[in-house]
């Protein structure tokens, strides 16, 4: 359960302030791409590592919303969150299609969550990957750093050419922070593009702290787009601040920003992650799109 000094889930005045962004703009409600939800095994040692402040993290980064599952579902259906996703990803392999068989189960549980899935580099990915989508799968997760892979791995040649095949969004961790792995960075990630131009990758973090590399492979290629998870949050202006003279550009970019949150994984009320694209100033048309509008477009969400 949440501490003394962590926001609570059930909050009214949290459920209040979202609330008040997304009516003030005259919105349903707002869209989600990058939450997580997973295996409460898997989901406790995630917390235990962030507890610990390990070598990814690197500094003190308590949890903000560490509560059971159905009341973290239950805190963004009263933040008036219409869909989410259920970001999960392997550390090894072997473990990719057990967590695929979960998340199905979750989100057939859930019909507001973007049935989501992931995958490794190993044999035999490309074919669970094929199962995944035939089976419902609206969204990828992958995540370099953690994972330790390099997106171009020739075990995930199959799982690249399933998913540009269908088209289904992929959210990658592939930015270096909050700390660089052996693979991230936007080098391999441009030349994954190279070979595969109308891929559809979501760089969440908006590429965190390779701002400007990230934000030209989103308007270099069509189906390159960001997500918002993190950034211009007071946490991370601390250490990796979002580059004032790119703001012109993130302003451009506006059809192709999603919002994301992280949550439950963040150190700050949920409110506060839109406070903080909110005092961006650029605009309610630009707002109503990252909020809400460019993942409705992109998911068919009604």
């Amino acid at each position: 359960m949440c501490d003394d000094h962590s926001p609570q889930p059930f909050s009214l005045e949290e459920a209040e302030a979202v609330r008040g962004v997304w009516q003030r703009l005259g919105l349903t409600g707002i869209i989600d791409v990058h939450t997580h939800f997973m295996p409460s095994r898997v989901l406790d040692k995630v917390w235990a590592y962030f507890d610990s402040a390990g070598p990814l993290i690197g500094r003190e980064w308590p949890i903000a919303y560490k509560a059971e599952e159905e009341r973290r579902v239950e805190a963004l259906r009263s933040f008036g969150v219409l869909a989410y996703s259920s970001m999960l990803y392997p550390h090894k392999a072997e473990m990719a299609q057990w967590l695929n068989s979960w998340a199905a189960d979750f989100a057939a549980a859930h019909p507001d969550c973007l049935h989501t899935s992931t995958f490794y580099p190993e044999p035999g990915a490309g074919e669970y990957t094929r199962a995944a989508i035939e089976a419902g799968t609206r969204v990828f997760k992958s995540h370099i750093q953690v994972g330790e892979y390099s997106p171009l791995d020739p075990l995930l040649d199959d799982v690249w050419g399933v998913i540009d095949d269908a088209q289904v969004p992929v959210v990658i961790h592939c930015g270096s922070g909050p700390a660089p792995g052996t693979f991230t960075g936007p080098e391999p990630i441009e030349a994954l593009m190279r070979r595969y131009p109308r891929l559809p990758l979501i760089i969440a973090h908006m590429g965190t702290p390779e701002y400007a590399e990230f934000l030209s492979l989103a308007e270099r290629f069509e189906n390159v787009r960001l997500d918002t998870t993190m950034s211009f949050t007071d946490f991370s202006e601390e250490d990796a601040p979002y580059p004032r003279e790119l703001m012109g550009r993130v302003a451009d970019l506006g059809h192709k920003i999603l919002l994301g949150t992280d949550f439950p994984n963040i150190p700050y009320g949920y409110p506060h992650a839109l406070d903080a694209l909110v005092r961006l100033d650029l605009g309610d048309e630009w707002l109503r799109r990252v909020l809400h509008h460019n993942a409705a477009q992109l998911f068919a969400i009604d």
